[in-house]
């Protein structure tokens, strides 16, 4: 960053000002304009500095640092690490413990609420009716796909016509 058009317009501003003066003011101005620029870059500098401080503070863990090349500062930034992915992270947490095939068939049954947007609760409408199923039958047995593996094992169905009506025959494993 070019700190001379600041200290330029410093100077400029210095000698209006010294006009106002007469002649002997504007002496002293033109005296005064070299130690002026150093004490300006120096001021600028310090200015620079705590606003990039600033920024380093919002943007934690990342930073902006002020450096000096000659006479004109230069902004380096180290921007934060990017997050990891998250398929990555869901593959570090551990899985909690999966219950036996014993323990996850004592017939207990809980309630959930579910809420799905519009569009997937017609396609899981859709499916189950393709099924033969209900929905909860449905998105019972897609969860324990989804748990157990893929297999279609253990999934609810329907047993074999008896007598003209259809029965329900339970689980399967």
């Amino acid at each position: 960053m070019d700190l001379t058009p600041y200290v330029d317009h410093l100077r400029r501003e210095l000698a209006v000002s010294a006009e106002a003066g007469g002649d002997e003011a504007r002496a002293l101005a033109e005296r005064l304009s070299a130690p002026l620029e150093s004490a300006a870059r120096l001021t600028l500098l310090n200015v620079l500095s705590a606003a990039m401080g600033e920024v380093t503070r919002e943007l934690a863990p990342g930073s902006v640092d002020v450096r000096l090349r000659g006479l004109d500062p230069e902004f380096v930034v180290t921007p934060p690490p990017a997050p990891e992915p998250v398929r990555e992270a869901q593959e570090t947490v551990a899985a909690p413990a999966v219950p036996s095939a014993a323990d996850a068939d004592d017939g207990t049954m809980v309630r959930i609420n579910l809420r799905l947007p519009a569009h997937l609760k017609g396609r899981a409408e859709s499916a189950a009716a393709a099924e033969g199923l209900s929905v909860n039958a449905w998105l019972v047995r897609a969860v324990s796909v989804s748990l157990d593996g893929g297999g279609r094992a253990g999934a609810p169905g329907r047993g074999k016509d008896t007598g003209g009506r259809g029965g329900f025959t339970g689980w399967v494993r």
